[in-house]
């Protein structure tokens, strides 16, 4: 592993399993999600199709599921039907996107602008921005909380997340957090896990968005997700090459997942047993099975894949490929990828949810 003093701010290195420090260069690189995180499984992002069906459910799954794509490089959000594994549309939102979140109606989709110090709102059903909030300084994370009254944003180059009120459309709250806040994830109780990638830590940050606790991890902690109870939240240490467990009834660490040589973003299976983690040093998506504590399979995607997300049956894994400018549709059950989809130039975060 190439190391680098948390501080720094590396470009492209020789070695593409650096740790997942964003460089000072043209962009920002999301080392997600939550990737993510993006409040990864369950509350991830999406949006629909105009004119808009019937979003009834049949046999309890939804009518329609989207895949929204953050691109980098193209200063857009790229849309798909991950039902049909085709994209309908794109979004030009600001300059570097990177993490994206979802309203957990669907009803509205909210983009990390990096280089732009905004968070974009997208209206799902007709996909065009209704607002664009200034932020903090290289905002990387954009996720709200399960009630969706409100947006966190991970401001990685301020040292703080932004507290968004959804109906005013505007900050109400900028707190403190640890050094080079990446991404974010939400429990239903109100609370909310931000990892501070260069400090080695945790913050949890309680339903009024005050920091309360700060929970020590792995080396450049980057990805970040949690099931839809919130009882566990895993963290990728991209510096360690390893996953931490740790448990919201206590907020603590209770368990350490292999994580291969450079994890970033991580989602969890819908039933719990699963984790997936994109290994941007290896090229690979990992399945790991939480209980037995080991990756039971590689699956090879593009080159540095960077966003995880998950289907909300479970069925498919979507993981963005930053340098081969695709997404990898997985069957996890199959254990094979089914599609390699074209985005936009550099894509990143990732997210699903039925709209």
């Amino acid at each position: 592993m190439h190391r680098r003093t948390p501080g720094a701010l590396p470009g492209k290195g020789p070695a593409r399993h650096r740790p997942s420090t964003p460089p000072t260069s043209r962009r920002l690189r999301l080392r997600l999600g939550t990737t993510c995180a993006m409040a990864l499984c369950g509350v991830l992002v999406g949006a629909g199709v105009p004119p808009r069906p019937d979003t009834g459910r049949a046999a309890g799954y939804p009518v329609r599921v989207s895949a929204y794509v953050a691109n980098s490089g193209s200063e857009n959000v790229s849309a798909y039907d991950t039902r049909l594994e085709r994209k309908f549309g794109a979004v030009r939102v600001g300059y570097g996107p990177t993490g994206v979140g979802a309203a957990p109606d669907g009803e509205a989709v909210y983009v990390a602008n990096g280089r732009s110090d905004t968070v974009s709102f997208i209206n799902t059903g007709p996909r065009l921005v209704t607002a664009t909030v200034r932020v903090g300084h290289r905002p990387f994370a954009a996720m709200p909380t399960r009630d969706g009254r409100k947006v966190l944003v991970a401001n990685f180059g301020s040292d703080t997340v932004s507290v968004i009120s959804v109906p005013d459309r505007r900050v109400i709250a900028t707190v403190p957090v640890g050094p080079l806040p990446h991404s974010i994830t939400t429990i239903p109780d109100g609370r909310a896990y931000v990892t501070d990638n260069g400090g080695g830590a945790v913050t949890v940050l309680d339903p009024s968005s005050h920091p309360v606790r700060r929970i020590p991890v792995g080396d450049f902690p980057s990805g970040i997700s949690s099931p839809p109870s919130g009882r566990l939240v895993y963290v990728s240490n991209t510096g360690s090459g390893t996953i931490s467990v740790i448990d919201t009834r206590t907020d603590t660490v209770v368990g350490r997942l292999p994580g291969g040589r450079a994890p970033l973003g991580n989602a969890v299976s819908p039933d719990g047993r699963l984790l997936y983690v994109a290994d941007s040093a290896q090229d690979c998506l990992l399945i790991i099975d939480i209980s037995a504590h080991r990756v039971i399979d590689h699956i090879h995607v593009g080159v540095q894949p960077q966003g995880v997300a998950v289907t909300p049956d479970g069925r498919r894994v979507w993981v963005t490929n930053e340098q081969s400018d695709t997404a990898s549709v997985i069957d996890p059950h199959a254990r094979r990828v089914r599609a390699t989809l074209p985005t936009g130039h550099e894509p990143e975060g990732v997210a699903i949810t039925p709209r």
